[in-house]
C-alpha cells in the first residue's frame, strides 16, 4: 500500500474594502488578528509551510479574487486540516469587537498535489 501523501495547497488570501474603509485603529487590529491567522495556520499539526508571497505593490486596493493580496503554499496532512486553515477566518477575533477576520479578509484554499517534473 502506498503512503498517504499530503495535500499542496495554495492559500490565496485577499484584504476587502471593509478594511480600507476602516480607521487606523481598527486597521491595526485587523493586521493583528491576521497576523494570528497566519500563525494558526502555520502552528496546524502536520503543516509544512514553504513561503509566502505578497502580491499588493502590482495590485492595489481590495481584493476579492485573482490576483490576491497575499498567498500561503503548504503541504497539509488531510482536506480536515485545510478546512480547519480556512475556519480560523471564521473564528479570528479582531481586536475586543464582535467582528472576526473574514469581514475584512477572504481565503481560497487551492488543493492538489505536488506535481513531480521528471529531468530527462
Amino acid at each position: 500500500m502506498s503512503e498517504k501523501k499530503p495535500l499542496r495547497v495554495l492559500f490565496c488570501m485577499g484584504i476587502n474594502q471593509n478594511f480600507f474603509d476602516a480607521p487606523r485603529e481598527e486597521q491595526l487590529e485587523v493586521w493583528a488578528a491576521f497576523s494570528t491567522m497566519w500563525n494558526g495556520i502555520h502552528d496546524l499539526p502536520g503543516v509544512k509551510v514553504f513561503g509566502n508571497m505578497d502580491d499588493d505593490q502590482s495590485m492595489v486596493g481590495p481584493s476579492s479574487g485573482y490576483p490576491w493580496t497575499t498567498y500561503l503554499l503548504a503541504d497539509v496532512p488531510d482536506i480536515e486540516t485545510v478546512h480547519a486553515a480556512c475556519n480560523l477566518f471564521r473564528s479570528t477575533p479582531v481586536g475586543e469587537g464582535t467582528y472576526k477576520l473574514w469581514r475584512y479578509c477572504k481565503v481560497e484554499a487551492r488543493t492538489g498535489r505536488e506535481l513531480i517534473i521528471q529531468r530527462a
